[in-house]
């Protein structure tokens, strides 16, 4: 885990001490991406309360980032760009096909996101056939890992990153 953050810590370090969440994000137009990022925004104090820090990986230079990030409050965590995929690679997320992105059951999650829950449509910036990722790490490994079917899936960022886990408190 070669991946290092905007203020130049490496992501394998940063897990010795704490569990992280690593959340890996698509296109910066994604109404899913808005719509995790605002429930890890909800869920943020909960998360770390736990004992667990949060890391954004996104595929968007760091300037647009930060500006993208601040709308939701989440323009302190830490965050890794990475426009070439290389991490995303590195943690075994590929591409998606047409259907795991455009499919009938992710256009009925995406107009629901867009329209009823307004997490809208933004500039694409980034791999639009990039598929999102969410992992637990801790000590430099992968402990739990999300796996998304679709790019309209997504856990329930609050209890996928504190259930058993034990000692992240003390940790």
């Amino acid at each position: 885990m070669a991946a290092v953050t905007n203020t130049g810590e490496n992501l394998a370090d940063l897990s010795q001490t704490r569990p992280l969440l690593v959340v890996f994000l698509r296109h910066s137009g994604c109404p899913f991406c808005r719509e995790a990022l605002a429930e890890i925004a909800e869920k943020r104090d909960t998360i770390q309360h736990a004992g667990v820090d949060i890391v954004l990986v996104h595929m968007y230079d760091d300037e647009f980032a930060a500006n993208y990030f601040a709308k939701y409050g989440l323009d302190d965590l830490p965050r890794i760009s990475d426009p070439d995929c290389e991490v995303y690679r590195e943690f075994g997320l590929q591409r998606g096909s047409h259907r795991q992105v455009a499919g009938p059951r992710v256009w009925w999650r995406g107009m629901v996101a867009t329209i009823f829950k307004r997490h809208g449509v933004g500039r694409m910036i980034g791999d639009v056939l990039q598929m999102p990722g969410a992992f637990m790490v801790h000590k430099g490994e992968i402990i739990r890992s999300f796996e998304y079917k679709t790019s309209a899936d997504r856990p329930d960022y609050g209890e996928f990153a504190t259930c058993d886990l034990p000692g992240a408190q003390d940790s």
